[in-house]
This record gives structure tokens, C-alpha cells and sequence, in this order.
């Protein structure tokens, strides 16, 4: 999985509100299930075996530029998993709410993003790092595997959130996302947008 490229444009993804049911309590807004999802504490990040089989994982993760992001060994195996095939779900119940995001891991490099990403780990867990050579350096939990940590950005497809009481429905938000940049198929330097993510 190759890292962002410097020249893309960064901007949060768009999502729209989609029911499950007709009538009854109105659907969560994004806006409310995005705080809850980044004042959760513990969330479980799902990615693919090199045979398709699912591995799931407890991780640590933190909002940061209007995304979820997480930190993991490439000796891990939810590491190599992610250098082999990017798409990914991670999961958390926060505040009543069971909350599911299916996207891709996209890796993040660029040392003032890791900054950001290093300072809201320390804010919202205590865990001290420092940023080196694209990457998190320091002392990790004993299932992380050994540091380097690299850091991924959720980018997000698709999100669910099911609700524990009846203030509300289970809802359904579709995402847009668009960045520009360089189309690495092409030789010259146009730029073009990506298509749009494909949603089940």
C-alpha cells in the first residue's frame, strides 16, 4: 500500500444519512456519530489475511483533520495485512451507539500530520512518541510488535451505526471524498480527481 502523495489536497469526507427503517425516531446525524466515535477509548480494526481470512484486533485510535487514524507495526500481522490489500473496518460503541466504519487504510508520512496524530495520542492516552523517518517512534503496547509504528489514515467508503436505545435508528452514512492528485499511470503532471468509492 503506497503512503499519500504530498501533492494531494486534504478535505473531510462528506457523508450522507441513510435510515435503515421508515417513520419512527429520526436517524443519528454524522456530525453526532463522529464525536462519539472519536471520545471512544478501545476500537477493533478488521483487516484480510493473505487468504482472504478475517483478523481482528483490539487497537488505539484518535480523531485527527476530520478522520480516524490508528498506529501499527509493519512486523504486525494487521500491518502486513494492510501492505497487501488497504481495505479495512474498525468498530467501537460509544455513548450507546455501536458504530462501524468500512474503508481503506491509507498510510500517513508527512511529518506535520504525524505531529498532529503524536500529540492527540498523547492528549487522549498518555503514549509519547516521536516522529522519525515517516513513522512513530516508542515504546507500544505488548501486542503491538516492535516500534517502528506506521500511521493510517480510515478513509471512509461507508458507516453504520446502530443504536442501543430507541432515541434513534439505525442509520446508514455513504461517503464522497475527493482529493487531487497526480495519477501515477500517467507520465505527464495533469492532475485529475478519483472516482468516487464504491459503496455495497
Amino acid at each position: 500500500m503506497s503512503p499519500r502523495r504530498p501533492g494531494r489536497t486534504r478535505s473531510a469526507p462528506r457523508a450522507a444519512a441513510q435510515p435503515y427503517l421508515t417513520g419512527g425516531p429520526r436517524p443519528v446525524a454524522w456530525t453526532d456519530a463522529r464525536t462519539r466515535m472519536a471520545d471512544a477509548e478501545t476500537y477493533w480494526l478488521a483487516t484480510a489475511r493473505p487468504d482472504g481470512g478475517p483478523h481482528l484486533v483490539p487497537v488505539l485510535a484518535v480523531w485527527v483533520d476530520g478522520t480516524l487514524h490508528f498506529a501499527a507495526s509493519p512486523a504486525s500481522r494487521k500491518g502486513r495485512n494492510l501492505v497487501r490489500d488497504a481495505r479495512c473496518a474498525i468498530a467501537t460503541r460509544s455513548r450507546g451507539l455501536d458504530l462501524v466504519v468500512e474503508g481503506a487504510a491509507a498510510r500517513v508520512t508527512q511529518p506535520a500530520e504525524l505531529r498532529r496524530v503524536a500529540g492527540a495520542y498523547a492528549a487522549k492516552y498518555g503514549w509519547a512518541v516521536t516522529v522519525r523517518d515517516g513513522a512513530f517512534r516508542g515504546d507500544g503496547a505488548p501486542t503491538a510488535g516492535p516500534p517502528p509504528y506506521n500511521v493510517y489514515e480510515v478513509v471512509p467508503t461507508v458507516a453504520f451505526g446502530f443504536p442501543a436505545d430507541g432515541t434513534s435508528v439505525p442509520t446508514r452514512w455513504r461517503f464522497e471524498r475527493r482529493r487531487q492528485h497526480v495519477d501515477p499511470r500517467r507520465k505527464s503532471a495533469k492532475r485529475y480527481t478519483p472516482p468516487k468509492g464504491q459503496t455495497r
